[in-house]
């Protein structure tokens, strides 16, 4: 009775938000007709004249930012501090955090200390990645090359638009595009990158064309890694770190006229790696693997230049990733696991306003199919789907300095295997309100309330099968239940510029956040199944972004605080997710030279956090790490840069770390150029 009370007052607050949009959108469109139309008139010549119709194109309130927690890492953080491993700079993002297995080349990101199996809706080009397999290590990594991205965009917290399916946000890998590869100015370019690093690094390079055609945008790119196992702090070599890396990518776009675009892609990844671990009897267990995946996308969008009213996008794709277990001294070689996801997502944005109150208003819905399959999978499901649908809206009201945010969004999903006669599927409505003031031009504190829910996958609802020798029998769990969050956020937001001199900049972004979360699902080993673990678990904490810039000389600094009593996932069916308590990033660095030479310096401190092994949890060490960089740029065209990481040979284990001690003292040359 309470989840139908429930059901009803949320539905009513979605319906009734929507139903005073399109009230007043009519108000408004009989307002601005009856302002800007007047009688015909007949002239002396007995003619009738027609009067001219002023449509009047509104644009949202333009606010300082956005008031929520939201992070873009662009390519040239990318390049700096990412290119070769995406885990260093996604560590240094405020709430963001991985999970690492130094042999596994995928990206397993963590926010607020929620990850794996869907918490965090990984995707590439907002393709979500939903290739999940049940060992020792994280469930759910998304795989791609550095190489080939443009930016990453980062959402903390529920998202009631499309690609909300995730409990706590959601990031998204956004590769190279045709104005990424061709400079301002031109109808064609080359972008090219090569980079050498010691300990094991190894020689990188990637090389894009674009080119652009009346309306007709192309663009294509190949890189290729080839990295050795690298050396620890003690100088110890760990084994299975290294890999052989291809992938390549390539997009059209086609312009109609102005207001119709539409983009076709697809990005390719092949690497060749390994994997160690400690075998049962003596020894070790050791294969080497073949990750494929495919993300193939076709986007398209139309608005209008005359019409606010109207913001389409449309967006399909088809995923596809393939492990294959090639060689090795364990009995999994010839082992195939496959996922195949597609979907889409259509959403439109109507902007309007009526005197002083502006409304942008985003409605819409998105479904995705899954498909699980393989040769000798172990206990990860087979021929099983999952099918994920959402309908959702969203109202953005801004009055003077007031704005007010109310959304809604439904999630449904459906999960079958029809082998074993399984079937799990259920509904529920998440809303979300914000409220942000503009207290000066600079000043924007706001207040978040929202809902969010996770869908159990299909790795945990239909475990089966054994382990290992010696493993009992894994068993599904068709009466699983999705997990449910409610939680607070208060927020800040300062941006000013000119405070010391004409060209200085100032942005800040602090909030503290509150999560609480029913029915969390975790693996019970005395069960050998996943369960729902009864009662309400919370996860606070204290997230900061301050980034100054005078253009001679910056600075930056990211912080972190967690607590979390959330209940300990069980190693061996999947890792630890608890965030060490304290995460701080700072980064400082200076311009000479006419602006052509940049150095700096990047450290970032790893509290104490928990962790969890086979005996339970434990209390993992901090530690400390400093980077230093030089970058020089001979003109427009060409740029050299040089850097140090791990400076002073840290001896340390990353924190949420499945396997392998952290990486010594590392010298990376690269350079980039772009015609």
């Amino acid at each position: 009775m309470q989840q139908s009370s429930n059901l009803s007052r949320f539905l009513k607050i979605g319906l009734g938000s929507t139903a005073i949009s399109l009230i007043v959108m009519a108000g408004a469109a009989q307002a601005q007709q009856a302002q800007t139309t007047k009688p015909a008139t007949e002239n002396a010549a007995g003619e009738v004249q027609l009067n001219t119709i002023n449509i009047k194109s509104v644009n949202p309130q333009e606010i300082t930012s956005r008031p929520a927690p939201v992070s873009t890492i662009s390519k040239t953080e990318i390049k700096l501090n990412g290119r070769e491993k995406l885990d260093t700079v996604l560590r240094s993002t405020p709430g963001v955090f991985t999970s690492i297995n130094g042999s596994n080349p995928g990206v397993a990101v963590n926010i607020r200390g929620f990850e794996g199996s869907g918490r965090v809706n990984m995707m590439i080009d907002g393709a979500p990645q939903n290739f999940r397999t049940t060992a020792h290590d994280a469930q759910g990594y998304s795989y791609i090359d550095p190489n080939l991205l443009s930016s990453v965009d980062i959402t903390r917290g529920a998202i009631t638009t499309e690609g909300g399916s995730g409990l706590a946000g959601s990031v998204n890998f956004k590769t190279l595009g045709v104005d990424d590869v061709i400079m301002d100015g031109k109808d064609k370019g080359v972008l090219g990158r090569v980079s050498w690093g010691s300990n094991g690094v190894g020689f990188s390079e990637m090389l894009a064309g674009a080119a652009r055609i009346n309306e007709i945008g192309i663009v294509a790119a190949l890189s290729r890694r080839d990295s050795n196992d690298y050396k620890n702090g003690y100088g110890d070599i760990v084994e299975k770190t290294g890999q052989e890396l291809t992938s390549g990518l390539f997009k059209t776009e086609f312009g109609f006229a102005e207001d119709h675009k539409l983009t076709l892609g697809g990005v390719i990844y092949n690497n060749k790696y390994g994997t160690w671990q400690p075998g049962y009897s003596g020894g070790a267990t050791v294969y080497d693997l073949l990750m494929q995946n495919r993300t193939f996308t076709a986007n398209y969008k139309y608005n209008p230049t005359e019409n606010d009213l109207v913001d389409l996008a449309v967006n399909t794709y088809f995923n596809s990733t393939k492990l294959s277990y090639t060689d090795g001294n364990g009995s999994f070689v010839g082992r195939e696991i496959k996922t195949e996801s597609v979907g889409l997502s259509v959403s439109n944005t109507s902007r309007f306003s009526v005197n002083d109150l502006y409304i942008d208003w985003k409605y819409g819905a998105e479904y995705n199919h899954d498909n699980t399959g393989g040769v000798n999978v172990g206990v990860n499901p087979i021929d099983s789907t999952s099918d994920r649908s959402a309908v959702f809206t969203e109202v953005e009201w801004a009055y003077n300095n007031l704005q007010v945010l109310t959304g809604v969004r439904y999630d449904y999903y459906n999960l079958e295997n029809d082998a074993d006669n399984v079937k799990n599927s259920d509904g529920r409505l998440n809303p979300k309100v914000t409220v942000a003031y503009n207290v000066t031009d600079w000043l924007q504190p706001y207040v978040t309330y929202a809902h969010s829910m996770r869908a159990p996958t299909l790795q945990e609802t239909l475990l089966g099968g054994i382990a290992h020798a010696g493993g009992g029998r894994m068993k599904g769990n068709p009466n699983l239940v999705p997990e449910k969050q409610r939680g607070w956020e208060f927020g800040l937001n300062i941006a000013q510029d000119g405070i010391l001199n004409a060209e200085d900049k100032l942005r800040i972004k602090a909030n503290y956040f509150t999560m609480r979360v029913e029915d969390y699902i975790t693996a019970a080993f005395t069960q050998n199944q996943f369960v729902n673990v009864e009662g309400t678990s919370e996860v606070r904490g204290f997230e900061v972004d301050a980034r100054y810039d005078a253009g001679f000389a910056y600075g930056g600094i990211g912080y972190t605080h967690s607590k979390s009593d959330l209940p300990a996932q069980q190693a061996g069916l999947g890792s630890g997710q608890y965030l060490p308590e304290d995460i701080v990033s700072l980064s400082a660095g200076a311009r000479f030279l006419d602006r052509k030479l940049e150095t700096g310096i990047l450290y970032q401190h790893v509290s104490s956090g928990q962790g969890v092994d086979y005996a339970g949890t434990y209390k993992s060490p901090s530690y400390d790490l400093v980077d230093i960089f030089a970058t020089y740029k001979f003109n427009e065209n060409v740029d050299l840069s040089f850097k140090v990481t791990n400076l002073f040979d840290e001896k340390y284990t990353p924190a949420l770390s499945t396997y392998g001690s952290g990486q010594g003292r590392t010298f990376v040359v690269a350079t980039q150029f772009q015609f």
